[in-house]
């Protein structure tokens, strides 16, 4: 029976794009941080919406399973396979042509398969922005950000993926096309589809095109670093330069002393801003659609204020391009130097912005109680409320035998989250590895719609399953 699905997959997509090797498929079925090898029936990889489609309906008539794939950078295991062997792999990389740019209406429409940074480059060319930014937008592609509302660094003046997505072509468990690529910014005729598949992690249908929201390319972006003492400091910094920048403001970053210190040991060659150390630092950038000098003295205004009114133990203000982008190095590199330094428990998390710095407190000192020496790694996107708050193990504990706690970390972390009335996964997903921490912390209600959707989209349950649900 197999055999004669994936024949009909050779006639839609070519036998040279039907991959059934070992070798062939192993480069799609490990995730991104390496802790997971699913199987899979066959990697398929379609040039077309209309071979997606033609897939897709292959897939409803002999009941096979397909797992949509994208730049695979995702971080909760939600586009690799599980380990059955039933499922197949749907990678879209051949579908990531950018279709047009219309410079008037301020839009971009794309290929599901197109890499990030591909799309930001093809708004510049025009003259515009394309503002989401993330650490892996060289390999990520838009269809997997759509699929997990992925966040990044300018949430604060831009919003989510979703926020930046007008229209969406998708193609539905049935293997119907629906065109939704319209770039209107009012369209009030019924139930917002797209909006459905948005976040859904190809649990629903399969994103093949969208239509994104343009701006005007800034005359320049300027970073500062801050030194300062707390969270707490952090918070009232926000909100005099929330007051001083207005609408300027793009980004707000949080970086505490471990983070930077990690990076500072593993990446000595960056340089680093401060001769002493801190406990806290922020990352800051405004924009200017009027000059590179006009950014730099609103910056350097602002943060002369934050010093006198003593919210700021120290700044250093960019003054150039090339300063703000080896200052937004150091904030770049923070994943990078955890990962050099060994395996570490991470949690995506997104609170209230006035709750973070009482939610960094006591979670801090309930891990500390619980395991004494624990190194709390935290940074984030402290301007919209997300946190990367990661435990690493004391030094000189084994990582391997740290991660045998990783459950009862977890409880800790998650439901000081849930007692803040924050959310345990803010930019990254649900996918399979936090499917059981979302019955906990969901009502049984949201549970229960979120179940009845899933249904009536997907009755085979064929598309990405065993993801978030």
């Amino acid at each position: 029976m197999m055999e004669h699905f994936l024949a009909r997959c050779r006639d839609i997509a070519g036998a040279v794009h039907v991959l059934t090797d070992d070798a062939d498929m192993a480069p799609y079925l490990t995730d991104w941080r390496g802790r997971f090898t699913g199987r899979a029936l066959a990697v398929l990889r379609p040039a077309s919406t209309q071979e997606v489609a033609g897939i897709v309906k292959a897939c409803a008539q002999w009941r096979v399973p397909l797992v949509p794939q994208g730049g695979k950078t995702g971080l909760v295991l939600g586009s690799v396979p599980d380990a059955s062997g039933r499922a197949v792999v749907l990678s879209l990389g051949r579908i990531n042509s950018v279709r047009a740019v219309d410079a008037v209406n301020r839009t971009i429409t794309v290929d599901a398969g197109c890499v990030l940074q591909a799309i930001q480059q093809a708004a510049a060319a025009q003259g515009c922005l394309f503002p989401l930014s993330l650490a892996a937008e060289g390999s990520c592609t838009i269809g997997g950000n759509l699929s997990t509302n992925a966040g990044g660094t300018a949430v604060l003046r831009y919003g989510n993926t979703r926020e930046l997505c007008l229209g969406l072509e998708v193609v539905t468990a049935q293997g119907e096309i629906w065109s939704g690529l319209r770039g209107l910014r009012k369209d009030n005729t019924g139930y917002d589809l797209r909006d459905l598949f948005i976040g859904a992690e190809g649990t629903l249908g399969v994103i093949t095109g969208a239509v994104l929201k343009l701006y005007p390319q800034p005359k320049a972006a300027i970073a500062a670093m801050v030194a300062l003492t707390s969270p707490r400091s952090a918070l009232d910094l926000l909100s005099l330069v929330q007051e001083r920048c207005g609408a300027s403001l793009t980004g707000f970053e949080l970086i505490s002393e471990v983070a930077m210190q990690l990076v500072a040991t593993h990446f000595p060659a960056l340089p680093q801003p401060f001769a002493q150390r801190h406990r806290q630092y922020v990352l800051l950038e405004v924009s200017s659609s009027e000059s590179c000098a006009h950014a730099v003295d609103l910056l350097e205004r602002t943060i002369a204020d934050a010093l006198e009114q003593d919210l700021a133990d120290d700044a250093v203000v960019a003054t150039s391009l090339a300063q703000t982008a080896a200052l937004w190095q150091v904030r770049e590199h923070i994943s990078m130097a955890q990962a050099a330094a060994g395996k570490n428990i991470k949690h995506d998390i997104s609170l209230p912005i006035s709750c973070i710095a009482d939610f960094i407190e006591a979670t801090d000192a309930l891990l500390l109680t619980a395991f004494p020496g624990c190194q709390l790694v935290c940074f984030g996107h402290l301007g919209d409320g997300n946190l990367h708050y990661n435990v690493a193990p004391p030094g000189g504990t084994g990582h391997d035998a740290f991660l045998a706690h990783q459950d009862a970390i977890n409880r800790i972390v998650h439901d000081s989250v849930d007692a803040f009335s924050g959310s345990i996964s803010a930019e990254h997903g649900i996918g399979m590895l936090k499917k059981d921490e979302l019955v906990r912390y969901k009502s049984e209600i949201e549970l229960n719609m979120m179940r009845a959707i899933k249904s009536a989209l997907d009755p085979l349950g064929i598309m990405n399953p065993g993801k978030v649900l």
